[in-house]
């Protein structure tokens, strides 16, 4: 099983090596997670664990959210995520996985680099200028009013209309994204956290998923 927690962005720091280098670091609350529910493949199609994170108060979860979690023995969780299975005999922990088993930032030990996957600061509806970096008109004698506008979207009498995937304004942000690649810099098991080298998509306090990395540069072992 690719290893995989639940945690949120607390934000980012920096942080000196024994070389006196500074590193830019994303600090992320890991765990722990409980398992709500195993699948088999006999009974569910596949085999998974479903994992959560983070309790959520009684009343504010519904009776299907609570009666789910009271099977597993813990309190409704607020974020809630599946983890494929390769087999029924995947272990990630060395030992057999049931609902209500605790999982921990220690599962990561040993682990170089993951992949972070949150939802993107919302920045509602924007001009092309903030959502794809666009420079703008110049600013002269003679040039009208429209130093933020797109300029020109389209060609003349063919095809006659706009073509797609045309570069324009629109929603910005509030959408799942992917950082792949980040380099592990350490874990904190008292502390539940790990620091994790640059940025990770997400506001902080907003929740995110880290799994280990399949995506690995060639020497990576050597580094």
């Amino acid at each position: 099983m690719a290893k995989m927690l639940l945690g949120e962005k607390v934000g980012m720091t920096q942080v000196f090596d024994a070389a006196g280098n500074c590193h830019a670091v994303t600090v992320i609350k890991l765990g722990p997670c409980h398992v709500l529910q195993v699948k088999t493949a006999d009974k569910h199609g596949y085999d998974a664990i479903q994992i959560g994170y983070k309790d959520k108060a009684k009343k504010q979860a519904n009776q299907a959210e609570t009666g789910h979690a009271a099977k597993a023995g813990v309190a409704p969780k607020r974020f809630v995520r599946e983890v494929r299975l390769a087999s029924a005999e995947d272990k990630p922990l060395g030992d057999e996985i049931a609902a209500g088993t605790e999982l921990n930032v220690s599962l990561f030990e040993g682990v170089k680099a993951v992949d972070v996957v949150g939802t993107m600061k919302g920045r509602g509806f924007s001009g092309v200028m903030k959502r794809h970096g666009f420079s703008g008109l110049e600013t002269g004698h003679g040039v009208q009013r429209k130093h933020r506008a797109p300029g020109s979207i389209g060609p003349s009498q063919f095809p006659g209309h706009v073509r797609k995937n045309i570069r324009m304004n629109g929603q910005y942000g509030n959408s799942r994204k992917t950082s792949r690649n980040i380099k592990v810099y350490s874990i904190d098991v008292e502390q539940g956290t790990m620091l994790v080298e640059g940025a990770v998509p997400g506001y902080q306090g907003s929740f995110v998923l880290v799994r280990e990395t399949k995506k690995r540069p060639r020497g990576w072992d050597k580094a």
